[in-house]
């Protein structure tokens, strides 16, 4: 039966007069013409709660665009330089035209110190994935990204990795008990946390207004290409940083960010930031903060909480899963990839935006992941300045959602699962190994910033089990990557 929606059923719902109505029912009767009515009203209530979110979707993107607020013209007019900043690309021959030319954008705001591109780059919103950017007394909240403090988390436990073949039902029975996946998604009854307790929380009238969802939602892991896994760890020899003896053992790897409280942090500075300072159409998205103004300080303490409170799900998580093996890890080794960091540059002190983009800092431990069947690599940075001290994020898509879901079959994706033996909970066409470039080329592209110190290989992945074969309801381009 086809789908049919009026203007009248959505001003009730609060779509406010305007293209957006025609737009929406166009969108909505074209692309999901075979889900239920109540299915697509509620998604469409989703989209004007929160259009930042699908700003980037492969379908909903158009209605999203129109709901977000527009910035009002009471900041000065930003011109950008003539020539930007060098910066260095690595890997370039991989890297789509897309990015290059955000970043080449982005070299040219007049607060920018130093860049460089990663090699698993390709196009984002504002600053590519795979964008890092100092720049001086600013901080730019899309070149950080939508899920603020994104990152990897591991712990090494010291069990035979034959386990996860002759118990993998146990495992697999560990990773859903103590996950969480879904755009929106959130428990009903919250975990404790002392994050939660942050007095940013009770100060900053967004953070108070955000604060009971976050509860709830705090220890889960949102959609996209967020993920829990079980796999075996290598350690081919003892790295004295990570402190592991070589030996091979079982690891528990998660990939999730900040949820919908850096989702509504993102928004709401960058609209903000976009009054304060209009910049020229293909920079709008850069727009900045100083650090000296009242904003930017409270972006910066917002942004700081986002991270802190995407640690704390990482080790929510973590904490279930080692209390039901009844082990403690050896070790755990984690990172950022969507945040600012305050470091020196050239003896001055910068604002590091790594969107996408691991600290690879000196002795610095990190995780590159490569996909549900690609091996992921443990990595210390060699702390190179050509690249800021930063390192890719994982192995970078080289297939947009929509198209991996229109040129992967379901027969092909099953059959790589079954090639490399891995238990797919979840997951989809959108995610399948066929999306991402090869990791082993990255990582060849990145020798002089990293060196390898172990080797995680994923057993069974844990992803959203949403409705991917019509990609939209949770699909955003940058999820995890913004």
């Amino acid at each position: 039966m086809k789908l049919k929606i009026t203007g009248k059923e959505l001003r009730a719902i609060g779509y406010p007069e305007g293209p957006v109505i025609s737009i929406a029912m166009n969108v909505m009767q074209k692309n999901y013409k075979h889900h239920g009515k109540e299915e697509v009203m509620e998604i469409l209530q989703k989209v004007l709660a929160t259009p930042v979110e699908y700003t980037n979707d492969a379908v909903l993107a158009l209605i999203a665009e129109q709901l977000r607020p527009k910035p009002t013209a009471d900041g000065g007019e930003v011109s950008l330089n003539q020539t930007g900043i060098q910066f260095n690309v690595f890997g370039q021959e991989y890297i789509e035209e897309g990015a290059m030319h955000q970043m080449y954008t982005a070299a040219k705001l007049p607060i920018a110190v130093a860049g460089a591109l990663m090699p698993d780059a390709h196009s984002g919103y504002g600053l590519p994935i795979g964008g890092v950017l100092a720049t001086e007394n600013a901080v730019i909240p899309y070149g950080v990204g939508v899920d603020i403090g994104c990152r990897m988390c591991l712990s090494i436990f010291d069990i035979d990795p034959k386990e996860l073949v002759q118990r993998e039902a146990y495992f697999a029975r560990e990773i859903n008990e103590a996950s969480l996946f879904g755009s929106g998604e959130q428990f009903d009854q919250a975990s404790n946390h002392e994050v939660m307790e942050n007095k940013a929380f009770y100060e900053l009238p967004l953070l108070k207004a955000l604060h009971g969802k976050a509860w709830k939602q705090l220890g889960s892991s949102g959609s996209g290409n967020h993920f829990v896994e079980f796999g075996t760890v290598e350690i081919e020899e003892k790295d004295e940083v990570l402190g592991i003896n070589a030996g091979n053992y079982v690891g528990l790897l998660s990939h999730s960010g900040s949820r919908g409280l850096g989702a509504n942090i993102a928004n709401h500075y960058t609209k903000i930031a976009k009054q304060k300072r209009r910049l020229p159409g293909e920079a709008s998205n850069l727009a900045w903060l100083t650090l000296d103004e009242e904003e930017g300080m409270e972006y910066w303490i917002a942004m700081n909480l986002a991270g802190d409170y995407a640690s704390a799900c990482h080790h929510i998580i973590h904490a279930k899963i080692a209390k039901q093996l009844g082990r403690k890890p050896m070790t755990i080794v984690e990172n950022h990839h969507n945040f600012a960091w305050k470091e020196k540059w050239e003896g001055k002190e910068v604002i590091v935006h790594r969107k996408g983009a691991t600290p690879a800092g000196k002795d610095v431990l990190g995780i590159i992941p490569g996909s549900m069947t690609a091996a992921g690599f443990i990595v210390k940075g060699k702390g190179e300045n050509g690249s800021v001290n930063s390192a890719s994020h994982g192995a970078g898509r080289k297939m947009s959602r929509t198209r991996a879901i229109a040129s992967v079959t379901d027969k092909q994706f099953k059959d790589e699962l079954k090639k490399y033996g891995i238990k797919l909970l979840g997951g989809g066409l959108d995610e399948s190994p066929f999306a991402y470039k090869d990791i082993e080329v990255v990582m060849q592209s990145q020798k002089q910033l990293v060196d390898v110190v172990g080797k995680f290989t994923p057993k069974i992945v844990k992803m959203d089990g949403a409705k991917h074969k019509s990609w939209g309801k949770k699909g955003r381009e940058e999820i995890a990557g913004e």
